[in-house]
This record gives structure tokens, sequence and C-alpha cells, in this order.
């Protein structure tokens, strides 16, 4: 049997702890990640054809469309498409069984590429040291991975492209709605222990800009976004998951766009401080915020 001289083996120890450190170091270097902020909005419908043409009944912008298991899945574009197709959007599939509700959020990634590996291996890493347990890494297209609470979140590329399949949908008219949309301004979160939460999106998000009782807020100065998690009493509403998001837009008409949202299903509707909140034809909760 070979024996390896003592410095020999120093040096190759020496070595394999600088190569552990360094890795270490470079995996702490993604996280928190480098994000412009919220991208888009996975919704899941028992009606795609419904919800496209309520949200195209409000919005004034143009509908995408790809097929997507043996239907479409819509894309309302939430502003202007340039021509490298980079744009936020809703995106609207069917729920083929599942429950109605908003299947997940993207956030998208600076330099998503040529770091994904990195990301998985540091978000496995803190995730385990701040006492979450194993974390599986991604499930479906792009980053695909579930919070402690199984709110779904996705990673993608910054910046992001509408989806290279989707095609214009000529289920409606383009450019009809009363309202302009100018892109995703926050989603909220229910989440079941705040402090566990904040735990959790703090590796991924880095510090929250604000704490106030039961809520927390996560802002993306780069897209005026944000992030907020709530951790609400116990009764009707109360389930983790998604409880509602809202959409940046022009100004527009509040009296106007109430009764239009009246005409085409919404309940609930409210000026709140200059926002509009409604109900859609789903039961989602969506606000309004002209900016």
């Amino acid at each position: 049997m070979r024996l390896w001289p003592r410095r020999r083996f120093l040096q190759l120890s020496i070595g394999a702890a600088l190569l552990k450190g360094q890795t270490l170091a470079a995996q702490a270097q993604v996280l928190p990640l480098d994000t412009p902020g919220l991208d888009h909005l996975d919704i899941i419908v028992p009606d795609v054809e419904a919800s496209a043409r309520f949200y195209m009944s409000l919005f004034n912008t143009r509908l995408h469309a790809q097929p997507f298991r043996g239907g479409q899945r819509y894309f309302v574009l939430l502003g202007e498409m340039n021509a490298r197709r980079e744009v936020r959007y809703l995106a609207i599939g069917a729920a083929n069984g599942r429950g109605t509700g908003i299947g997940h959020f993207c956030t998208t990634v600076r330099g998503w590429r040529e770091n994904s590996a990195a990301i998985w291996a540091a978000m496995t890493r803190q995730i385990a040291e701040a006492g979450f347990g194993s974390f599986p890494g991604s499930t479906g297209f792009g980053g695909l991975f579930d919070d402690p609470d199984g709110i779904e979140i996705q990673f993608l590329p910054s910046p992001d492209t509408l989806v290279t399949a989707a095609v214009p949908s000529d289920l409606v008219l383009s450019n009809q709605g009363l309202v302009r949309p100018l892109g995703l301004d926050h989603v909220l979160l229910n989440v079941s222990d705040l402090d566990q939460a904040l735990r959790w999106y703090r590796i991924l998000y880095g510090q929250e800009s604000s704490l106030s009782g039961n809520l927390v807020r996560f802002d993306f100065p780069d897209s005026l976004t944000h992030i907020l998690l709530r951790e609400p009493a116990y009764g009707y509403g109360s389930t983790p998951g998604i409880a509602s998001f809202g959409i940046k837009t022009l100004p527009f008409d509040q009296e106007q766009v109430g009764s239009l949202l009246a005409e085409l299903g919404a309940a609930d509707i409210n000026d709140v401080n200059g926002s509009l909140e409604f109900v859609d034809i789903d039961g989602l909760s969506v606000v309004l915020i002209p900016t």
C-alpha cells in the first residue's frame, strides 16, 4: 500500500479545504438573488376562454396563446411587448381538476442561465442550515419550487420573454378594454407562520423592506414591485397561498371601470384610496393601482 508523505497529505488537505471554501463563497454570492422583482403570475381556472375574455374586456392590451395539454394557454400582456418578446403578463391555464387559484408567481433572476446550478446549491445549503430540511430543487420549467407553505415560486432568466410558442390570439379583439396595464405591482401571500416565512424568504430576497404587525414587505426598486407576507387571523380566507395580486395601470375613471367590472361579473368592487379592488369571475382577488 502506498503511503502519502506527510507534506503531500497536508497540501492536498489544504487544497481541498480551500476549494470547499471557494465553492461556499461562490454559492453565497448568488444569494440573496439578483432580481428585478415580479415578472408574471400563473392563474389556473376551469374555463380559460371565459377568464381570458374577462381580462381582455377590462384591459386595453393584447392576447397571446399557445397549445397546452390539449387546450389553449392564454397570455394577457401587461404592457407593450418589444422585438425581443420582453413583456410581463398573466398566464391563464386550465385547472384540469385542480382547484381554481393562482398557481405561482415568478421573479426573474439576472444571470440565471449561468448561475442556476450555484443558486440551487446555495439554496439547498442555506435552507437546510436554517432548519427547513431538505430542499428538493426544481420541479418544473425554469426553476419551479414550493415555499414551506406549499406556495409555488418560479425563477426565469431576466429579462423574461414571452413563451416562444405563444402567438397572437383571435379569441377576442385586442385593445378594447378601458384600463391600460403597466405590469404587476405586488402579490400578497398568506403564510401559516410569519416568523418562519420571513426566515425562508430572506434567503431568497434578502432583508425585508418593512415589518409591521402581521405584514412583511419585500420591495424591488428596479421594477417597483413587491412581495407581501401576511399571517392572517384564523378564519375564512386564512389558508396559506397567494391571496391576491395587484396590477399597475395608467390612471382610469373609477366609476366607469367599476361599472364595467360589474357588467363583466366581478364582485366586491371597492375604491380603496384611489385603487380599485374586486373579485374576478373565478373568485381571485385583484387590485388595480393607477400610477
